[in-house]
């Protein structure tokens, strides 16, 4: 299963709705098979523009990341389950691409000699 990372920005509330929202959307990853591996809470703070959802304007939000497996099937509905709920505010699931290391060529000791003498 790819692994994705899903960023949620939820509507400024007190901490037991917060709470609550997020369980709901945990419980949402599990019910369709995700395996959630961390949730990260990045604090609340301004938008960076008013947003209407849900008949409201937002111009403060909760910041958070949740990290999970899925499979790609599972996106789609969990986006739309998501859009539905009426505490979020912006949903963006981003499939996680591992960092990739190239190992670096470099120069050989006879190529860094030349080159040295050369200038």
């Amino acid at each position: 299963m790819p692994r994705y990372e899903l960023a949620l920005i939820l509507k400024a509330m007190q901490r037991p709705e917060t709470a609550a929202a997020l369980k709901r959307t945990v419980e949402a990853l599990l019910e369709r098979g995700a395996i959630v591996r961390n949730l990260e809470n990045l604090g609340e703070r301004m938008l960076p523009y008013k947003i209407s959802k849900h008949s409201i304007r937002h111009s403060r939000g909760g910041y958070f990341l949740f990290d999970f497996h899925a499979s790609p099937a599972v996106i789609t509905s969990m986006l739309d389950h998501l859009e539905r709920d009426i505490d979020v505010v912006r949903p963006t699931i981003l499939k996680h691409q591992p960092p990739t290391t190239e190992e670096c060529p470099g120069m050989d000791q006879a190529t860094l000699a030349l080159n040295l003498k050369i200038k």
